[in-house]
């Protein structure tokens, strides 16, 4: 990886515009959990606080763009390769939220030379209004098994359902990351849960077998109830905040938001987006197939 120069930081520091910048990678075990629909939400509850969110997507097809009824037709390599500047990938998807598409990117970022990484450190310190909240929505097909991204972030929520087949492919992954890369804390958003109960078993579960085994240490993120009204939202490509405020999924998802906006932040890290940025780079040429698949 190559040496991340005194320049460099500063423009990744300017970009941070407040000083502490809170970054929330979201993976799940396996597909239909709700995860890019929970991602969509909350960039909608936390947008409704007045917080810039910007959101890096890494999924190819029905991403978060398509959630509001747009399409990604540009990705963040083509910054990178100088094919295009970032105001034309940037899509700003609703007041205060804009979509970063980043999926060939992702998968290219082992490779990238050293003037590649700079372009896209420079590219990032454009960026302008600076985030209070990036929330990163990870694919599950990523090449190596786990997504970069889900390393490099403050906090990694894993998003899992109510059913048998998802609850064990959420802690096989919490598993195979552990083991691989000793990574010793998570956060559980139970999704589509019939009631709060139901949603705080399931979470004690998956915590308690985590802990016995010395895996990781897991953190309620809460949970989202099954609501048709979330459902037809979706349909018509809006967030449910601005269609059915009082609807229980819009009431749980502001709940979700306003604890991670309360999240206790990580003092020894360097912080923000620099820290993220560094952390990417670093994780992308270390991922290991051998050891994520153990």
């Amino acid at each position: 990886m190559a040496e991340f120069r005194g320049d460099q930081a500063a423009g990744l520091r300017r970009l941070l515009g407040r000083p502490r910048l809170s970054i929330v990678t979201f993976v799940a075990g396996s597909t239909g959990v709700g995860k890019s629909v929970s991602v969509a939400n909350l960039a909608a509850s936390l947008a409704r606080q007045d917080r810039e969110v910007l959101v890096v997507d890494e999924n190819t097809d029905d991403g978060i763009a398509a959630f509001y009824g747009l399409i990604a037709v540009h990705d963040l390599q083509q910054v990178v390769d100088r094919e295009k500047v970032l105001a034309d990938v940037l899509l700003p998807v609703a007041p205060g939220i804009r979509v970063l598409p980043a999926a060939r990117l992702v998968k290219q970022l082992a490779r990238l030379d050293d003037g590649e990484q700079r372009i896209l450190l420079e590219c990032l310190a454009e960026m302008a209004p600076a985030a209070d909240v990036v929330l990163v929505d990870t694919s599950l097909d990523h090449p190596l098994g786990f997504s970069p991204l889900g390393l490099a972030a403050h906090e990694t929520v894993i998003v899992v359902s109510p059913n048998g087949a998802a609850i064990t492919d959420a802690y096989a992954l919490i598993k195979k990351v552990s083991l691989g890369y000793a990574r010793k804390h998570f956060r559980i958003l139970v999704s589509q849960a019939r009631i709060a109960s139901e949603a705080q078993a399931i979470f004690d579960n998956m915590a308690r077998v985590a802990g016995s085994r010395q895996l990781a240490h897991l953190d309620y993120a809460g949970y989202v109830p099954v609501d048709e009204r979330l459902r037809q939202a979706s349909r018509l490509c809006q967030p449910i905040s601005g269609l059915f405020p009082d609807s229980p999924a819009a009431r749980a998802y502001q709940i979700v938001a306003n604890e991670m906006l309360n999240w206790p932040a990580d003092h020894g890290e360097i912080g923000g987006l620099e820290h993220f940025a560094q952390q990417l780079l670093h994780w992308s040429q270390r991922i290991n197939p051998t050891a994520i698949y153990a």
